[in-house]
């Protein structure tokens, strides 16, 4: 998908199965189930989307690096668990960005929406000895520091969603870049905070010539979250997700973004549309 001076290239790092009630919140099943419907296990199907970011041929985007926004769950989940999580990486991020005809060493920034297992899992790998190390080993990694800080220090609530083996192994290599407010991080590409599925969650915007794409990561994983109040059970305050979206929602329709929906298991990118006073989801060509 070309977006002004930028090429925007959904991948895959294959699918996993939660909760559905914990995946909508307050919304009943009845309601819900209509969208996503759920296994034998009251799990529904979810897919992990990284996106990548690159500077269009013959643009001339000066500075822009090559960029990978999340990097799925990764390799080195424990069976047991990727049983809980119904993992399926059969298609995988090495197998989608080789058909995009990038390696991992072609990949020169790492940006984090957040640091949860199904995001960060795959920025570390575990090499032929076992030890765990960066997976793109030309990148620099940018995470918040708030983040950081919450990943790194967890409570009862939130540790369940942090993996240290996903991100501890990015300081001691180095490579690691905190962000500490809303910014530009390279040309064209900034960060906004959202809180709201935690202290720290962060938007991306990707603008040229006159353009905007959003990857929206956990504030709206799916298209069956455009509704402003179906908001995940997981979200940590979801008040403040509810007044983020709402924003946003009226801003991404008044705009005409594309939006980049990281969990969808069907459809990476769309425009938020509205009809009869309720938003839709047109999928991007």
């Amino acid at each position: 998908m070309r977006l002004g001076d930028f090429e925007l290239t959904p991948l895959l790092d294959g699918y996993f199965r939660l909760d559905g009630g914990a995946m909508f919140g307050v919304v009943p099943k009845p309601l819900w189930e209509k969208r996503a419907p759920p296994d034998e296990r009251n799990r529904i199907t979810l897919g992990m989307r990284p996106l990548l970011v690159r500077p269009s041929t013959g643009s001339g985007q000066a500075g822009q690096k090559v960029m990978l926004i999340d990097a799925g769950a990764g390799d080195k989940m424990d069976p047991k668990s990727a049983d809980i999580y119904g993992l399926d990486r059969r298609e995988n991020l090495d197998v989608t960005l080789g058909r995009a005809g990038v390696r991992p060493e072609d990949v020169e920034i790492v940006l984090a929406s957040h640091l949860h297992f199904d995001h960060a899992g795959g920025f570390t790998a575990r090499d032929a000895s076992g030890t765990v190390r960066p997976r793109f080993p030309n990148a620099r990694y940018l995470v918040s520091h708030g983040e950081w800080e919450d990943a790194t220090h967890p409570h009862a609530r939130s540790r369940a969603s942090y993996f240290p083996e996903n991100f501890l192994p990015l300081q001691d290599a180095g490579v690691l870049d905190f962000l500490h407010e809303d910014q530009e991080v390279a040309p064209g590409i900034r960060v906004r905070r959202t809180g709201g599925h935690n202290r720290f969650h962060q938007i991306i915007y990707i603008e040229s010539g006159g353009q905007t794409a959003v990857f929206a990561a956990d504030l709206m994983p799916t298209t069956a979250h455009v509704d402003a109040p179906w908001i995940m059970g997981y979200d940590l305050y979801p008040m403040e997700t509810l007044e983020f979206k709402r924003a946003f929602l009226r801003e991404a329709i008044e705009r005409e973004y594309m939006v980049f929906f990281e969990h969808d298991p069907a459809i990476a990118a769309g425009y938020i549309r509205e009809k009869n006073g309720r938003p839709y989801v047109e999928p991007a060509a």
